[in-house]
């Protein structure tokens, strides 16, 4: 059901060579639905090529608010995602605050 008092938002970032997920898309997307009036993260997903990896960065990045910006999620995906995703995933999120940033 739509929900007038969040917004969503997508950012993007160029995978690297040799990853799974390169092989179905050329860049990684996070994509977020964000409330409004504080900017938290109410549900957030990504172009990873698992399930479990997709699921797991939702779960990390759900509750940061991007009106704090992002260094703490983004320390929090670079100690806990090791994958070679990781820098990617960093950078996708930085293009998500960036487009949050000029919603407001």
């Amino acid at each position: 059901m739509f929900n007038a008092k969040t917004m969503f938002i997508a950012g993007h970032a160029r995978l690297p060579q040799g990853m799974a997920a390169k092989n179905i898309y050329e860049s990684l997307t996070i994509t977020a639905e964000v409330d409004v009036k504080y900017g938290v993260i109410i549900e957030a997903s990504c172009t990873l090529a698992t399930e479990q990896g997709r699921d797991f960065i939702g779960e990390i990045l759900k509750g940061f608010s991007l009106r704090e910006g992002i260094t703490e999620a983004a320390e929090c995906i670079q100690d806990h995602y090791k994958g070679k995703a990781s820098k990617t995933l960093v950078a996708a999120l930085r293009d998500l605050e960036q487009h949050y940033q000029q919603q407001k």
